[in-house]
């Protein structure tokens, strides 16, 4: 079962959502951190080892966070002005992704219907190479 964290961009509906998928979702809202730093977010996630979903670009920095040091960092970057059913859209494809692979220490961007993966170069590399 995937642990998420949703970000306030996201809201009940979407953990909603993310629970019809068989997730274990909680909401920024629930757990009061709301306007709280990108810093503070990203560390209350790793903490209980959720993977973050949100709408804010910042977070695919991967100098700032490097994904192999979280449960896995998802953006949706949608194009303007964005609208709840595109957020709808973006979430159906993380679902349809995560059924075939584990965004654990990676980072997401899902721009439309699909998905762009990125991780620590040697993560995906056998052991000697």
């Amino acid at each position: 079962m995937l642990l998420l964290k949703l970000d306030e961009n996201l809201g009940a509906r979407h953990a909603l959502m993310a629970r019809a998928h068989g997730c274990e979702a909680r909401t920024v809202l629930d757990e009061n951190l709301c306007s709280a730093s990108d810093a503070e977010v990203i560390r209350a996630a790793r903490a209980e080892g959720r993977i973050l979903i949100t709408l804010d670009k910042d977070f695919s920095n991967t100098v700032r966070f490097p994904p192999d040091q979280y449960g896995g960092i998802v953006v949706l970057r949608l194009h303007e002005p964005i609208s709840s059913s595109a957020i709808d859209r973006a979430m159906a494809v993380f679902f349809a992704a995560a059924a075939g692979r584990s965004p654990s220490q990676r980072l997401w961007i899902i721009d439309g219907e699909r998905v762009r993966e990125f991780s620590k170069p040697d993560l995906d590399m056998p052991p000697g190479q």
